[in-house]
């Protein structure tokens, strides 16, 4: 690991219990900071309503740290936008916003088209699908951003147990691990700290989002810290563990559809990375980060990645020569 990540790692990562309610509260007050949550949803019906009510009674009702809770319904066929409006969301079609311009399918869509209907100064993304769900995954991440006035975003990190709770089938995010993980730490090794690089948990300064593209698919949330880190730098970006994170899991199929599109996402950014190389930034490094929860929280192990290649066997002389009698 780069010992620039090494020092980001002590810096600008923090647990949930770092922050108290009151600290933060005295924070957003002294700043004048809003706060906008935004839960982009299809067909989470089950799901939604909790979520909703969670941050409304904690964050919004007994503590008044979050300013708006918006659900965008990206064109559910069940219940969804009834629940979340039941439970004190203001609900809005991601096909009403932006009219003119019609909606592609996908997520980084619906969190793009976000940013037109709320006002926070700083947004807050939580995913609609899950369980159990914890008012801990807003402070969290929207803490560090209200009490550091030089952190632009902050991505939740959490274990992600397949199956409940002390059920030994190992750790979900598969997609981060065989994907996401490998290219940012050859290609952007200075966001091998992060945890959760793909985690759909984070918050960032409404200043910096509104400067960033957006893929419209399963890419956003490598392509956001991909171009953040170019945007502001390493040290203006965190991490704060919230536990554990339970949600429902996709089949092969669509983890296979999603790590197409992170790779895509990451194929179209390299360009600059090499850019970067050429300048003399060290940008390419053969080994991999990944992490493990120990006891004083989640600890580095960092692995060679084997990057010698055989070549073509037709560049072999004992073959060539072996075909040729």
């Amino acid at each position: 690991m780069l010992e620039e990540v090494e020092r980001w790692l002590t810096r600008r990562s923090w647990s949930v219990a770092d922050r108290t309610p009151d600290r933060l509260l005295a924070a957003k007050a002294a700043r004048g900071t809003t706060v906008s949550v935004v839960l982009p949803a299809l067909d989470e019906e089950g799901t939604v309503g909790g979520i909703v009510s969670v941050i409304r009674r904690e964050l919004m009702e007994k503590a008044p740290l979050v300013d708006e809770l918006v659900v965008i319904d990206s064109g559910s066929s069940d219940a969804t936008a009834k629940v979340a409006e039941e439970a004190g969301a203001r609900v809005v079609r991601r096909d009403d916003i932006l009219p003119r311009l019609p909606a592609l399918p996908g997520k980084g869509e619906v969190l793009w088209r976000s940013l037109l209907v709320t006002g926070g100064d700083v947004v807050c993304f939580v995913d609609a699908d899950l369980r159990e769900f914890s008012a801990d995954f807003v402070t969290g991440i929207v803490g560090p951003l209200l009490t550091e006035p030089d952190v632009q975003l902050v991505k939740a990190m959490y274990d992600r147990p397949l199956a409940a709770p002390g059920a030994s089938v190992g750790q979900g995010g598969r997609v981060t691990e065989l994907v996401a993980r490998p290219l940012l730490n050859l290609h952007w090794p200075r966001l091998a700290g992060f945890v959760q690089p793909l985690g759909g948990e984070y918050a960032a300064r409404r200043t910096l989002l509104e400067r960033l593209p957006f893929p419209v698919g399963y890419g956003v949330e490598l392509g956001l810290l991909v171009d953040a880190l170019h945007c502001v730098g390493l040290d203006a970006l965190g991490q704060v563990d919230v536990g554990t994170r339970l949600h429902r899991h996709q089949d092969d199929r669509a983890l296979g559809r999603m790590a197409a599109a992170i790779y895509r996402t990451a194929q179209l950014r390299m360009p600059r990375a090499q850019v970067g190389a050429q300048l003399g930034a060290q940008l390419v490094r053969p080994e991999l980060t990944q992490f493990e929860r120990g006891e004083s929280g989640f600890e580095p192990r960092t692995y060679a990645v084997d990057t010698e290649e055989r070549p073509p066997m037709r560049e072999i002389a004992e073959y060539t020569a072996g075909r040729a009698a």
